[in-house]
């Protein structure tokens, strides 16, 4: 038995595509911050059969499934049973599926002695979730498709905060695996994104080793309006955003128009993101949680990567 907790990830600039094959390769790297407070635990072990409980209901997941039994093709595991659980909504565009398949992982490594590093962790757990590549680690992290998952600068290097505009905590209608494969099939637009992604990933990773908040505030809002370009260029178009959304926005941009250092990014989802230096996050929740339609604001730092804890 073992037990691991991991957090989510926000993608300051962000992918959205897959590479063709197996693997679940993303076509563009990535990068994000890893989010302290919002969590996974995930308990795995050895049972006589199969069984999966997410947030204290049993669950069939495809995507669990595909993934141990390709673990079962390399390593010899038995059958196992599976306690997931976490503090915030899932599949709303919050990244529940990116810590669950890192806490996942990593607990079958423990469980099961499977003797994996990091990296290796990081591509099984790839296979479930492309960005749960990133949750395994903590801080500022890089996805390359070409290199793998690695921490660029560690959180207690560049302590940022976000604040987390809720809008909704509705699963959202069009997951984002089928998102992703419509905008690559019907967008006009997915060559120009899959080109300028490449240059906003280099100029975002030399901001961060710079620690230049003005740089990475430009590129990271770039990144995320252009992959919402490229949703709404989707045959049919895909709209995450509620009317809560655009307020949020507006109201990121009005307090930085006003000196305040924060900027907004937006994934596959209703929630606002507002990443700031830490002097500014108490003004900056505040803000938001004034908002019409903003259920509640969720104040974190940066995480560590997945671990393991006590049972």
């Amino acid at each position: 038995m073992a037990v691991a907790v991991a957090h989510p990830n926000v993608a300051l600039v962000k992918y959205w595509g897959k590479r063709p094959g197996h693997g679940n390769v993303p076509a563009t790297p990535s990068l994000s911050i890893t989010l302290d407070g919002l969590t996974t635990r995930t308990r795995v072990d050895a049972a006589a059969e199969n069984s999966l409980e997410i947030n204290g209901e049993r669950r069939r997941d495809a995507k669990v499934a595909g993934l141990v039994a390709a673990l079962r093709e390399e390593f010899a595991l038995p059958a196992m049973r599976v306690t997931s659980c976490g503090n915030f909504p899932v599949g709303a565009g919050l990244a529940s599926s990116a810590s669950g398949f890192a806490a996942l992982v990593t607990a079958l490594d423990e469980t099961f002695s499977l003797g994996l590093p990091a990296s290796a962790r990081a591509v099984w757990a790839r296979r479930g979730s492309a960005s749960a590549a990133r949750s395994v680690f903590g801080g500022f992290v890089a996805l390359d498709p070409d290199v793998g998952a690695a921490t660029v600068l560690d959180r207690d290097e560049w302590p940022l905060e976000v604040v987390v505009a809720v809008t909704s905590d509705a699963a959202k209608a069009v997951s984002s695996t089928e998102g992703m494969t419509r905008s690559r099939d019907t967008s006009p637009f997915y060559g120009a994104w899959m080109h300028s992604t490449a240059t906003d990933f280099d100029d975002a990773c030399r901001a961060v080793h710079r620690r230049d908040f003005d740089a990475l505030a430009a590129t990271a809002e770039h990144s995320c309006l252009k992959l919402h370009a490229l949703m709404l260029s989707t045959r049919p178009g895909l709209l995450y955003w509620n009317a809560a959304t655009i307020d949020a926005m507006r109201a990121v941009r009005a307090m930085r128009d006003a000196g305040t250092p924060v900027f907004f990014t937006i994934d596959a989802g209703p929630q606002v993101k507002a990443v700031c230096l830490p002097a500014a996050a108490a003004t900056v929740a505040d803000r938001l949680g004034e908002l019409a339609g903003v259920k509640r604001v969720m104040r974190v730092g940066l995480g560590a990567g997945a671990r393991l804890v006590e049972g």
